[in-house]
């Protein structure tokens, strides 16, 4: 399989293929296509997609589910195309504490971007639908120790929540991901135990092989890594600099369109994750 005219790489996916690993179809679905290069995961999607530091975008239509089988080589033209690379998030304490005011406002004012669904149903006082409906504690526990600054009962709630829920990425994955994003710019800013949560977010790595797929758990790494889609970047720019609070909702409305329900599930783990 060619993929020649390619209109964006996220910077992850530059690397993995400049390192010069060979590319072969993992899963095909019918709007992306799964790959690996070596250890990596990365993804092809239409043009105007999501960035992602692990998302090639090319403006030909992707084959559908059928035409092309998981181990098949991929080729991958991207001469010229500067990799996408997400603007850096302020890190002083300034922009730490803005963050954690900035996300405990939009998340008091979450029923204006829209009906919540997944874990997001927390950020209006509603309870999840089934299967997350007994896991609401769960992501509640985790919440509380984010909002106290406790690291090793964070990462337990976490392991609590990794698989849980359907879909490529499942909810679980999504709203711990989102938690420890967040606290992973705190802890870039030397906001509260940066070491104990910078463990902690490998002690979650460590164990989300064992507890979700492997789609889920790189998306998952990127995210305790403080990397991940467009929007949560530049949502969290917006409120780390106290931009108008129309620019933060915009950013938030637009993450919150990720899947059928990741994007909610970020957003209610982020707003957790940055519970001061």
């Amino acid at each position: 399989m060619d993929v020649a005219r390619v209109t964006g790489i996220g910077w992850k996916a530059r690397a993995a293929l400049d390192a010069g690993g060979v590319a072969r179809v993992l899963a095909p679905l019918s709007a992306s296509i799964y790959m690996t290069v070596d250890a990596d995961i990365l993804w092809l999607g239409p043009a105007g997609a999501t960035p992602h530091p692990r998302a090639i975008l090319c403006a030909d239509a992707i084959e559908p589910p059928g035409a092309i089988e998981p181990g098949e080589l991929v080729r991958v033209d991207a001469t010229g195309v500067a990799p996408w690379r997400p603007a850096g998030v302020p890190a002083t304490r300034d922009a730490a504490a803005a963050l954690c005011r900035g996300a405990a406002r939009l998340g008091a004012a979450a029923r204006a971007l829209g009906a919540p669904d997944g874990f997001g149903a927390l950020l209006v006082g509603a309870r999840p639908g089934f299967p997350l409906d007994a896991a609401a504690d769960r992501a509640r526990a985790l919440a509380s120790a984010c909002a106290a600054d406790r690291p090793d009962e964070a990462a337990q709630a976490a392991w609590a929540l990794l698989g849980l829920g359907a879909g490529l990425t499942p909810s679980g994955d999504d709203y711990v991901g989102g938690a420890f994003f967040a606290r992973a710019l705190l802890a870039r800013a030397g906001a509260g135990d940066a070491a104990r949560w910078r463990s902690a977010a490998e002690a979650v790595r460590a164990a989300a092989p064992r507890r979700t797929h492997p789609i889920s758990a790189a998306l998952l790494g990127d995210l305790l890594d403080g990397e991940g889609w467009a929007p949560l970047h530049d949502l969290a720019s917006a409120l780390a600099t106290d931009a108008p609070e129309a620019t933060a909702r915009e950013a938030a409305r637009r993450l919150t369109r990720l899947g059928h329900s990741s994007g909610w599930d970020l957003l209610a783990g982020f707003v957790a994750g940055a519970a001061a």
